[in-house]
Protein backbone atom coordinates (compact mmCIF):
# COMPACT_ATOMS: atom_id res chain seq x y z
CA UNK A 1 0.00 0.00 0.00
CA UNK A 2 2.79 2.41 0.92
CA UNK A 3 4.55 1.69 -2.37
CA UNK A 4 1.37 2.53 -4.31
CA UNK A 5 0.93 5.77 -2.34
CA UNK A 6 4.54 6.74 -3.00
CA UNK A 7 4.12 6.17 -6.73
CA UNK A 8 0.88 8.17 -6.74
CA UNK A 9 2.56 10.95 -4.81
CA UNK A 10 5.42 11.07 -7.33
CA UNK A 11 2.91 11.56 -10.15
CA UNK A 12 0.61 14.04 -8.42
CA UNK A 13 3.14 16.35 -6.79
CA UNK A 14 4.59 17.75 -10.05
CA UNK A 15 1.05 18.45 -11.33
CA UNK A 16 0.03 20.11 -8.07
CA UNK A 17 3.21 22.18 -7.96
CA UNK A 18 2.64 23.32 -11.54
CA UNK A 19 -0.92 24.38 -10.73
CA UNK A 20 0.10 26.06 -7.50
CA UNK A 21 2.90 28.06 -9.08
CA UNK A 22 1.05 29.01 -12.27
CA UNK A 23 0.97 32.79 -12.46
CA UNK A 24 -2.27 33.03 -14.41
CA UNK A 25 -4.21 30.72 -12.10
CA UNK A 26 -2.94 32.69 -9.10
CA UNK A 27 -4.05 35.94 -10.75
CA UNK A 28 -7.48 34.47 -11.52
CA UNK A 29 -7.89 33.30 -7.92
CA UNK A 30 -6.91 36.71 -6.55
CA UNK A 31 -9.25 38.47 -8.98
CA UNK A 32 -12.22 36.45 -7.75
CA UNK A 33 -11.22 37.14 -4.16
CA UNK A 34 -11.16 40.87 -4.98
CA UNK A 35 -14.86 40.65 -5.82
CA UNK A 36 -15.69 38.53 -2.77
CA UNK A 37 -16.65 41.25 -0.23
CA UNK A 38 -18.67 43.13 -2.84
CA UNK A 39 -20.62 40.09 -4.02
CA UNK A 40 -21.11 38.99 -0.42
CA UNK A 41 -22.89 42.27 0.28
CA UNK A 42 -25.09 41.68 -2.76
CA UNK A 43 -25.86 38.15 -1.53
CA UNK A 44 -27.06 39.45 1.82
CA UNK A 45 -29.42 41.84 0.01
CA UNK A 46 -30.77 38.99 -2.12
CA UNK A 47 -31.30 36.78 0.93
CA UNK A 48 -33.18 39.54 2.73
CA UNK A 49 -35.32 40.47 -0.28
CA UNK A 50 -36.34 36.84 -0.83
CA UNK A 51 -37.01 35.55 2.68
CA UNK A 52 -39.46 32.65 2.35
CA UNK A 53 -42.11 34.17 4.62
CA UNK A 54 -42.37 37.34 2.46
CA UNK A 55 -45.24 37.39 -0.02
CA UNK A 56 -44.77 38.51 -3.63
CA UNK A 57 -45.94 42.07 -2.95
CA UNK A 58 -43.42 42.46 -0.13
CA UNK A 59 -40.61 41.05 -2.26
CA UNK A 60 -41.45 43.46 -5.09
CA UNK A 61 -41.57 46.38 -2.66
CA UNK A 62 -38.17 45.47 -1.19
CA UNK A 63 -36.67 44.89 -4.62
CA UNK A 64 -37.72 48.38 -5.72
CA UNK A 65 -36.12 49.86 -2.61
CA UNK A 66 -33.01 47.71 -2.18
CA UNK A 67 -32.51 46.06 -5.59
CA UNK A 68 -29.61 48.33 -6.52
CA UNK A 69 -27.59 46.68 -3.77
CA UNK A 70 -27.73 43.52 -5.84
CA UNK A 71 -27.49 45.15 -9.28
CA UNK A 72 -24.34 47.09 -8.38
CA UNK A 73 -22.56 44.05 -6.90
CA UNK A 74 -23.41 40.48 -7.89
CA UNK A 75 -25.09 41.37 -11.18
CA UNK A 76 -21.93 43.06 -12.50
CA UNK A 77 -19.40 40.64 -11.02
CA UNK A 78 -17.53 40.37 -14.32
CA UNK A 79 -16.53 44.04 -14.01
CA UNK A 80 -14.71 43.37 -10.73
CA UNK A 81 -13.09 40.19 -12.01
CA UNK A 82 -11.83 41.93 -15.16
CA UNK A 83 -10.34 44.80 -13.18
CA UNK A 84 -8.82 42.34 -10.70
CA UNK A 85 -7.14 40.29 -13.43
CA UNK A 86 -5.68 43.41 -15.03
CA UNK A 87 -4.52 44.72 -11.66
CA UNK A 88 -2.86 41.55 -10.35
CA UNK A 89 -1.33 40.47 -13.66
CA UNK A 90 0.20 43.93 -14.16
CA UNK A 91 1.58 43.85 -10.62
CA UNK A 92 3.18 40.46 -11.33
CA UNK A 93 5.21 42.24 -14.03
CA UNK A 94 6.09 45.07 -11.59
CA UNK A 95 3.91 47.45 -13.60
CA UNK A 96 1.47 49.91 -12.01
CA UNK A 97 -1.52 47.67 -11.25
CA UNK A 98 -4.26 50.31 -11.18
CA UNK A 99 -3.61 51.34 -14.77
CA UNK A 100 -3.41 47.70 -15.87
CA UNK A 101 -6.81 47.10 -14.28
CA UNK A 102 -8.32 50.22 -15.86
CA UNK A 103 -6.99 49.33 -19.32
CA UNK A 104 -8.31 45.76 -19.02
CA UNK A 105 -11.75 46.96 -17.97
CA UNK A 106 -11.88 49.53 -20.77
CA UNK A 107 -10.79 46.88 -23.30
CA UNK A 108 -13.62 44.62 -22.16
CA UNK A 109 -16.14 47.44 -22.47
CA UNK A 110 -14.89 48.23 -25.99
CA UNK A 111 -15.90 44.69 -26.99
CA UNK A 112 -19.27 45.01 -25.24
CA UNK A 113 -22.36 46.05 -27.26
CA UNK A 114 -23.79 49.36 -26.06
CA UNK A 115 -27.28 48.53 -27.22
CA UNK A 116 -30.17 46.22 -26.40
CA UNK A 117 -32.30 44.49 -29.00
CA UNK A 118 -35.79 43.84 -27.60
CA UNK A 119 -37.90 41.07 -29.08
CA UNK A 120 -40.27 43.67 -30.50
CA UNK A 121 -39.39 47.16 -31.61
CA UNK A 122 -36.16 48.93 -32.53
CA UNK A 123 -32.82 48.48 -30.82
CA UNK A 124 -32.09 50.80 -27.91
CA UNK A 125 -28.62 52.33 -28.17
CA UNK A 126 -26.41 53.91 -25.54
CA UNK A 127 -27.20 51.31 -22.85
CA UNK A 128 -25.45 48.27 -21.36
CA UNK A 129 -27.22 44.99 -20.70
CA UNK A 130 -26.57 43.68 -17.17
CA UNK A 131 -26.07 40.11 -18.37
CA UNK A 132 -23.06 41.28 -20.43
CA UNK A 133 -21.48 42.51 -17.20
CA UNK A 134 -22.49 39.40 -15.30
CA UNK A 135 -22.75 35.73 -16.17
CA UNK A 136 -22.91 36.01 -19.96
CA UNK A 137 -19.80 38.16 -20.22
CA UNK A 138 -17.63 36.30 -17.71
CA UNK A 139 -15.44 34.29 -20.07
CA UNK A 140 -14.94 37.08 -22.59
CA UNK A 141 -14.10 39.34 -19.68
CA UNK A 142 -11.43 36.97 -18.36
CA UNK A 143 -9.87 36.41 -21.79
CA UNK A 144 -9.88 40.12 -22.58
CA UNK A 145 -8.40 41.05 -19.20
CA UNK A 146 -5.51 38.60 -19.51
CA UNK A 147 -4.67 39.67 -23.07
CA UNK A 148 -5.03 43.40 -22.35
CA UNK A 149 -2.92 43.23 -19.19
CA UNK A 150 -0.25 41.20 -21.00
CA UNK A 151 -0.07 43.74 -23.84
CA UNK A 152 -0.07 46.72 -21.49
CA UNK A 153 2.57 45.22 -19.18
CA UNK A 154 4.90 44.08 -21.93
CA UNK A 155 4.76 47.47 -23.68
CA UNK A 156 5.44 49.19 -20.38
CA UNK A 157 8.40 46.92 -19.63
CA UNK A 158 9.85 47.67 -23.05
CA UNK A 159 9.99 51.34 -22.06
CA UNK A 160 7.29 52.57 -24.44
CA UNK A 161 6.48 55.36 -22.04
CA UNK A 162 6.54 59.12 -21.75
CA UNK A 163 8.99 59.87 -18.96
CA UNK A 164 8.43 63.06 -17.02
CA UNK A 165 11.03 65.02 -15.01
CA UNK A 166 11.48 64.12 -11.35
CA UNK A 167 9.87 67.41 -10.35
CA UNK A 168 6.49 66.30 -11.75
CA UNK A 169 4.10 64.86 -9.09
CA UNK A 170 4.14 61.02 -9.05
CA UNK A 171 0.45 60.69 -9.95
CA UNK A 172 0.93 62.82 -13.06
CA UNK A 173 4.13 61.00 -14.03
CA UNK A 174 2.44 57.60 -13.74
CA UNK A 175 -0.48 58.78 -15.89
CA UNK A 176 1.86 59.90 -18.67
CA UNK A 177 3.85 56.65 -18.36
CA UNK A 178 0.64 54.69 -18.95
CA UNK A 179 -0.43 56.82 -21.92
CA UNK A 180 1.37 55.06 -24.79
CA UNK A 181 0.96 51.40 -23.71
CA UNK A 182 -2.64 52.10 -22.67
CA UNK A 183 -3.52 53.81 -25.95
CA UNK A 184 -1.92 51.08 -28.05
CA UNK A 185 -3.70 48.32 -26.10
CA UNK A 186 -7.08 49.99 -26.38
CA UNK A 187 -6.49 50.65 -30.09
CA UNK A 188 -5.89 46.94 -30.69
CA UNK A 189 -9.18 46.01 -29.03
CA UNK A 190 -11.08 48.76 -30.82
CA UNK A 191 -9.71 47.55 -34.17
CA UNK A 192 -10.68 43.97 -33.25
CA UNK A 193 -14.21 45.08 -32.37
CA UNK A 194 -14.53 47.09 -35.59
CA UNK A 195 -13.37 44.18 -37.77
CA UNK A 196 -15.63 41.61 -36.12
CA UNK A 197 -18.63 43.95 -36.28
CA UNK A 198 -18.05 45.10 -39.88
CA UNK A 199 -17.02 41.84 -41.56
CA UNK A 200 -19.01 39.27 -39.57
CA UNK A 201 -21.93 41.35 -38.23
CA UNK A 202 -21.61 39.80 -34.75
CA UNK A 203 -20.07 40.77 -31.43
CA UNK A 204 -17.42 38.86 -29.54
CA UNK A 205 -19.68 38.48 -26.51
CA UNK A 206 -22.02 36.20 -28.43
CA UNK A 207 -19.18 34.37 -30.19
CA UNK A 208 -17.27 33.55 -26.99
CA UNK A 209 -20.45 32.62 -25.15
CA UNK A 210 -21.58 30.15 -27.81
CA UNK A 211 -18.16 28.71 -28.74
CA UNK A 212 -16.39 28.57 -25.35
CA UNK A 213 -18.53 29.52 -22.37
CA UNK A 214 -21.70 27.51 -23.00
CA UNK A 215 -19.85 24.21 -23.67
CA UNK A 216 -17.59 24.68 -20.63
CA UNK A 217 -20.56 25.48 -18.41
CA UNK A 218 -22.34 22.39 -19.68
CA UNK A 219 -19.29 20.28 -18.85
CA UNK A 220 -18.42 21.92 -15.53
CA UNK A 221 -22.03 21.87 -14.39
CA UNK A 222 -22.35 18.11 -14.80
CA UNK A 223 -22.29 15.78 -11.81
CA UNK A 224 -19.52 13.72 -13.45
CA UNK A 225 -17.10 16.63 -13.74
CA UNK A 226 -17.98 17.72 -10.21
CA UNK A 227 -17.23 14.31 -8.73
CA UNK A 228 -13.89 14.26 -10.55
CA UNK A 229 -13.10 17.68 -9.04
CA UNK A 230 -14.07 16.42 -5.55
CA UNK A 231 -11.87 13.36 -6.03
CA UNK A 232 -8.92 15.56 -7.08
CA UNK A 233 -9.41 17.81 -4.02
CA UNK A 234 -9.38 14.83 -1.66
CA UNK A 235 -6.34 13.19 -3.23
CA UNK A 236 -4.32 16.41 -3.10
CA UNK A 237 -5.24 17.04 0.54
CA UNK A 238 -4.20 13.47 1.38
CA UNK A 239 -0.70 14.29 0.21
CA UNK A 240 -0.64 17.54 2.18
CA UNK A 241 -1.52 19.89 -0.68
CA UNK A 242 -4.36 22.40 -0.40
CA UNK A 243 -6.66 20.67 -2.87
CA UNK A 244 -9.43 23.22 -2.52
CA UNK A 245 -7.22 26.10 -3.64
CA UNK A 246 -5.62 24.15 -6.49
CA UNK A 247 -8.83 22.73 -7.97
CA UNK A 248 -10.88 25.86 -7.38
CA UNK A 249 -8.36 27.96 -9.28
CA UNK A 250 -9.33 25.93 -12.36
CA UNK A 251 -13.05 25.38 -11.68
CA UNK A 252 -14.07 28.68 -10.07
CA UNK A 253 -14.68 30.54 -13.36
CA UNK A 254 -17.20 27.87 -14.36
CA UNK A 255 -18.82 27.49 -10.92
CA UNK A 256 -19.08 31.26 -10.43
CA UNK A 257 -20.68 31.69 -13.85
CA UNK A 258 -23.23 29.00 -13.03
CA UNK A 259 -23.89 30.83 -9.77
CA UNK A 260 -24.54 34.10 -11.59
CA UNK A 261 -26.94 32.41 -14.02
CA UNK A 262 -28.87 30.99 -11.06
CA UNK A 263 -29.00 34.44 -9.50
CA UNK A 264 -30.29 35.99 -12.73
CA UNK A 265 -33.01 33.33 -12.89
CA UNK A 266 -34.00 34.11 -9.29
CA UNK A 267 -34.12 37.78 -10.17
CA UNK A 268 -36.42 37.06 -13.11
CA UNK A 269 -38.69 34.82 -11.03
CA UNK A 270 -37.68 31.72 -13.01
CA UNK A 271 -36.64 28.24 -11.88
CA UNK A 272 -32.99 27.72 -10.93
CA UNK A 273 -31.30 26.37 -14.09
CA UNK A 274 -28.27 24.71 -12.46
CA UNK A 275 -27.75 22.45 -9.46
CA UNK A 276 -23.96 22.55 -9.58
CA UNK A 277 -22.65 26.03 -8.87
CA UNK A 278 -20.24 27.84 -6.58
CA UNK A 279 -22.93 27.94 -3.88
CA UNK A 280 -23.48 24.19 -4.19
CA UNK A 281 -19.76 23.49 -3.78
CA UNK A 282 -19.28 25.91 -0.89
CA UNK A 283 -22.45 24.95 1.00
CA UNK A 284 -22.81 21.22 0.44
CA UNK A 285 -19.14 20.18 0.46
CA UNK A 286 -16.94 22.71 2.29
CA UNK A 287 -19.92 23.80 4.40
CA UNK A 288 -19.99 20.43 6.20
CA UNK A 289 -16.90 21.01 8.29
CA UNK A 290 -14.32 22.03 5.68
CA UNK A 291 -12.65 20.14 2.84
CA UNK A 292 -13.60 16.48 3.09
CA UNK A 293 -16.76 17.19 5.15
CA UNK A 294 -14.97 16.45 8.44
CA UNK A 295 -17.38 17.86 11.04
CA UNK A 296 -18.82 14.36 11.54
CA UNK A 297 -15.27 13.02 11.95
CA UNK A 298 -14.50 15.61 14.62
CA UNK A 299 -17.70 14.75 16.51
CA UNK A 300 -16.92 11.02 16.48
CA UNK A 301 -13.37 11.64 17.67
CA UNK A 302 -14.48 13.98 20.43
CA UNK A 303 -17.38 11.95 21.84
CA UNK A 304 -17.16 8.33 20.62
CA UNK A 305 -13.55 7.17 20.29
CA UNK A 306 -11.86 5.91 23.46
CA UNK A 307 -8.28 7.01 23.18
CA UNK A 308 -7.47 10.28 24.89
CA UNK A 309 -5.25 11.44 22.02
CA UNK A 310 -8.20 11.29 19.60
CA UNK A 311 -10.64 12.81 22.06
CA UNK A 312 -8.27 15.72 22.63
CA UNK A 313 -7.73 16.34 18.91
CA UNK A 314 -11.48 16.09 18.27
CA UNK A 315 -12.40 18.53 21.01
CA UNK A 316 -9.69 20.98 20.02
CA UNK A 317 -10.82 20.83 16.39
CA UNK A 318 -14.54 21.08 17.15
CA UNK A 319 -14.70 24.87 17.55
CA UNK A 320 -12.92 25.48 14.25
CA UNK A 321 -14.85 22.67 12.55
CA UNK A 322 -18.20 24.29 13.32
CA UNK A 323 -17.02 27.21 11.17
CA UNK A 324 -15.66 24.85 8.46
CA UNK A 325 -11.99 25.27 9.28
CA UNK A 326 -10.55 21.76 9.46
CA UNK A 327 -6.77 22.04 9.29
CA UNK A 328 -6.57 20.98 12.99
CA UNK A 329 -8.07 17.58 12.20
CA UNK A 330 -6.37 17.20 8.81
CA UNK A 331 -2.94 17.56 10.37
CA UNK A 332 -3.86 16.53 13.92
CA UNK A 333 -5.53 13.14 13.34
CA UNK A 334 -3.66 13.11 10.90
CA UNK A 335 -5.53 12.66 7.64
CA UNK A 336 -2.47 13.53 5.57
CA UNK A 337 -0.66 10.36 4.45
CA UNK A 338 -2.76 8.16 6.76
CA UNK A 339 -3.51 5.07 4.67
CA UNK A 340 -5.97 3.68 7.23
CA UNK A 341 -8.52 6.42 6.48
CA UNK A 342 -7.79 7.03 2.80
CA UNK A 343 -10.99 5.22 1.74
CA UNK A 344 -13.52 7.24 3.80
CA UNK A 345 -11.60 10.45 3.12
CA UNK A 346 -12.20 9.97 -0.62
CA UNK A 347 -15.48 8.05 -0.64
CA UNK A 348 -17.57 10.10 1.83
CA UNK A 349 -17.46 13.44 -0.08
CA UNK A 350 -18.13 11.71 -3.40
CA UNK A 351 -21.11 9.76 -2.02
CA UNK A 352 -22.61 12.77 -0.24
CA UNK A 353 -22.15 15.06 -3.28
CA UNK A 354 -23.88 12.49 -5.50
CA UNK A 355 -26.77 12.17 -3.01
CA UNK A 356 -27.15 15.95 -2.74
CA UNK A 357 -27.25 16.30 -6.50
CA UNK A 358 -29.84 13.52 -6.78
CA UNK A 359 -32.27 14.90 -4.19
CA UNK A 360 -32.04 18.34 -5.81
CA UNK A 361 -32.54 16.91 -9.28
CA UNK A 362 -35.65 15.09 -7.99
CA UNK A 363 -36.98 18.33 -6.53
CA UNK A 364 -36.94 17.07 -2.93
CA UNK A 365 -34.58 19.89 -1.91
CA UNK A 366 -34.34 23.19 -3.83
CA UNK A 367 -31.09 23.85 -5.68
CA UNK A 368 -28.97 26.79 -4.45
CA UNK A 369 -30.41 30.07 -5.67
CA UNK A 370 -27.09 31.66 -6.66
CA UNK A 371 -26.68 33.59 -3.40
CA UNK A 372 -23.08 33.53 -2.19
CA UNK A 373 -22.92 32.26 1.39
CA UNK A 374 -19.64 32.74 3.31
CA UNK A 375 -18.03 29.33 3.65
CA UNK A 376 -17.52 29.94 7.38
CA UNK A 377 -21.29 30.01 8.11
CA UNK A 378 -22.12 26.91 10.21
CA UNK A 379 -24.08 24.10 8.63
CA UNK A 380 -27.89 24.16 8.68
CA UNK A 381 -27.83 27.97 8.54
CA UNK A 382 -25.69 28.01 5.39
CA UNK A 383 -27.94 25.39 3.79
CA UNK A 384 -31.04 27.48 4.47
CA UNK A 385 -29.39 30.65 3.15
CA UNK A 386 -28.11 28.98 -0.02
CA UNK A 387 -31.40 27.33 -0.97
CA UNK A 388 -33.81 29.85 0.61
CA UNK A 389 -35.46 26.84 2.26
CA UNK A 390 -35.22 24.97 5.55
CA UNK A 391 -34.81 21.81 3.44
CA UNK A 392 -31.29 22.93 2.55
CA UNK A 393 -30.36 23.01 6.22
CA UNK A 394 -31.99 19.64 6.90
CA UNK A 395 -30.10 18.12 3.98
CA UNK A 396 -26.81 19.24 5.53
CA UNK A 397 -27.74 17.48 8.78
CA UNK A 398 -28.48 14.29 6.83
CA UNK A 399 -25.13 14.71 5.06
CA UNK A 400 -23.29 14.80 8.39
CA UNK A 401 -24.98 11.54 9.44
CA UNK A 402 -24.00 9.86 6.16
CA UNK A 403 -20.39 11.01 6.47
CA UNK A 404 -20.32 9.73 10.05
CA UNK A 405 -21.66 6.31 9.02
CA UNK A 406 -19.00 5.98 6.30
CA UNK A 407 -16.17 7.09 8.59
CA UNK A 408 -17.11 5.29 11.80
CA UNK A 409 -15.80 1.75 11.01
CA UNK A 410 -12.45 3.16 9.87
CA UNK A 411 -12.10 5.38 12.91
CA UNK A 412 -12.82 2.39 15.13
CA UNK A 413 -10.04 0.47 13.37
CA UNK A 414 -7.73 3.43 13.92
CA UNK A 415 -8.74 3.54 17.58
CA UNK A 416 -7.94 -0.15 18.03
CA UNK A 417 -4.64 0.13 16.18
CA UNK A 418 -3.58 2.89 18.51
CA UNK A 419 -4.77 0.76 21.42
CA UNK A 420 -2.38 -2.01 20.45
CA UNK A 421 0.51 0.41 20.12
CA UNK A 422 0.10 2.26 23.43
Amino acid sequence: MNKILDQLSDKLLPIANALGSNKYLAVLRDAFMLSFPITMFGSLIVVFNNLPFFNDDTKTFLYNLLGNGQMATMSIMTVFVVFGIGYYLSKSYDVEGVFGGAVSLSSFLILTPFFIEPEKGEAISGVLSLDRLGAKGMFLGMITAFVAAELYSRMSKKGWQIKMPDTVPPAVAKSFAALIPGTLTLSIFLALHACVTYFFHVNLHDVIYKVIQAPLIGLGGSIGATLIAIFAIQIMWFFGLHGQVLVNSVMDPIWNTLNLENLEALQAGEATPHIISKSFIETFTVGLGGSGMTLAVVLIMAFVLKKKVYKDVGRLALGAGIFNVNEPVIFGLPIVMNATILIPWIVAPIVVTAINYTVMALGIVPAPTGVSVPWTVPLFFSGMMATNSIMGGLLQLVDVVIVGLIWYPFLRVLDKQEDSVL
